[in-house]
């Protein structure tokens, strides 16, 4: 076992030194199960972080034995994962989440019990040897027309956010797990999703500050051990660059005016917002140059010759004096205080452990609607018919993780059968495969897509019992027989609505 946290030995000057940090401060990610020779090879050479996700992780105990094969290489490296819980699940991605997610556990606005839930997903994957969460999103949803955070964000009122970001970064890092708190300066009031092309937002100085930043405060005041940057572009602070890429952004109001003195991480490199403008050298270059870090690239570029092409731009930046030497040694030095953090802070695997505690958090979330007038709701004693509406899933939650109530309603009424629509025919095309069955509608941010809605007008007109589950942020007023908004569309949140809906 080799430990390389010093960055520095005799053998190479040359890798020890300059292209040593340029390796450094990237958190590359790869595909398949086990790490690849060039990873590890890399981990020799300095990389000290390792992005996963999804493609990564077949099983708990799969996860384990990859974790330990990195640290065989390098005993110090941080192992990072995009695990939000809810929608944006890595750990789960095949099966659904355990835990709700931020959205969900806003409904509640119990601080504690917030805290319990990132202790216990801290504590899992602690378990598995992953030491820093991309999360939580701090992000104050405050345009309920944004395609890329919704249920990812604790909802739009900004002392709430505030108070639960901070909960969050408590109890995920009493779990060993240091948190990366995204994404900065907030990327709640957007109507672009910044995988796709780069969003902006018009709100001026004063806004921000009282909206925008207040959950960053309270997470630093948290002590969060990192701030993952947002690809937007926010002209009162910055006309010319976005955030990840601004010095006025990162040095001057995160360091400076906030007093951030912890890691400083970008968004993944490869999203569009960055990759179409810049490109991901150029876009890396930048960033480090304006005071990020930490280079976070691999969702979509997961190979050797991408973890190469960056790290020979950041070389060739500091030769030809475009990027000053010392601010990539800085931002290699911080990598390393945060690699020795998690190596002081040993994984918690019991303590005050509440494996139940997902479970209880969805239940509590749930909004239950009867209809109007007409009494009692009588749960359902036969397998119904499940018509999924389904909207195009936004990168960041992706199209492999399964949502809904069908798995669960089944489970509890063995024979319920589903099936999933979407366009202007849905509501037709559901009525009839249901075959007279009682309906349970399941949608998923309604107010959002229009032919959603229409769907659903339809399908009400038609069939006036249908019970309706809301499972994206609920803006849409309550309809249906029952209507049951999730806050959220996790597997946890799907078996909580199940139970309403059977009367179990």
């Amino acid at each position: 076992m080799t430990t390389f946290a010093s960055g520095t030995t005799a053998s190479n000057p040359e890798k020890d030194g300059l292209t040593r940090d340029a390796l450094t401060v990237l958190q590359p990610g790869f595909t398949g199960t086990t790490a690849p020779d060039w990873l590890l090879r890399r981990l020799g050479e300095g990389l000290a972080s390792v992005g996963l996700f999804g493609r990564n992780i077949a099983s708990p105990e799969q996860l384990a034995a990859l974790t330990a094969q990195l640290r065989a290489e390098r005993d110090d490296v941080l192992v990072a994962i995009d695990e939000e819980g809810g929608d944006v699940t890595r750990l789960e991605v095949r099966t659904g989440s355990s835990f709700p997610g931020n959205h969900a556990l806003g409904a509640v606005d119990d601080v504690e019990l917030t805290r319990e839930v990132a202790f216990e997903l801290g504590r899992r994957l602690a378990s598995c040897g992953v030491n820093l969460n991309w999360a939580p999103s701090a992000d104050v949803n405050s345009n309920a027309a944004n395609p890329v955070i919704g249920v990812r964000s604790f909802g739009a009122d900004t002392a709430l956010v505030a108070r639960h970001t901070a909960a969050y970064v408590t109890g995920l890092q009493a779990a060993g797990v240091a948190a990366c708190t995204k994404h900065f300066p907030g990327h709640g009031d957007t109507a672009v999703d910044s995988h796709h092309a780069l969003p902006r937002i018009d709100a001026d100085a004063e806004v921000l500050a009282d909206r925008e930043l207040a959950p960053f405060r309270a997470a630093m005041a948290a002590g969060t051990r990192a701030v993952m940057s947002a690809h937007i572009l926010v002209p009162a602070l910055d006309p010319d660059h976005p955030a990840t890429l601004s010095r006025p952004v990162l040095t001057d109001l995160l360091r400076g005016e906030l007093g951030y003195t912890g890691l400083i991480v970008t968004d993944g490199m490869e999203m569009q917002a960055i990759a179409a403008t810049y490109g991901i050298e150029r876009g890396s270059v930048l960033a480090v140059a304006a005071g990020a870090d930490a280079i976070c690239v691999g969702g979509g570029l997961a190979d050797d010759e991408t973890v190469r092409r960056l790290r020979d731009a950041l070389v060739a930046a500091v030769r030809s004096g475009e990027l000053p030497e010392e601010r990539l040694a800085e931002a290699a030095r911080r990598v390393r205080e945060l690699a020795r953090w998690t190596a002081s802070e040993p994984p918690v695997t019991d303590g005050d452990r509440r494996p139940d505690v997902g479970l209880v958090a969805a239940r509590r979330a749930l909004t239950v609607t009867g209809a109007q007038g007409a009494g009692p709701f009588t749960p359902l004693t036969e397998p119904p018919y499940v018509a999924a509406f389904t909207p195009v899933a936004n990168i960041a939650v992706g199209d492999e993780t399964p949502w809904g109530v069908a798995a669960e309603l089944a489970r509890l009424l063995p024979g319920t059968e589903t099936g999933s629509y979407t366009g202007g025919d849905a509501g037709r095309a559901a009525l009839e495969a249901s075959a007279g069955r009682r309906v349970v509608a399941v949608v998923r941010d309604e107010h959002r897509h229009a032919w959603m809605a229409a769907a659903l007008d339809h399908l009400l007109e038609v069939r006036p019992d249908t019970i309706v589950v809301e499972m994206g942020v609920p803006q849409a007023a309550p309809r249906g027989a029952l209507h049951v908004a999730t806050h959220g569309a996790a597997r946890v949140c799907g078996r909580a609505a199940a139970e309403v809906i059977a009367g179990t």
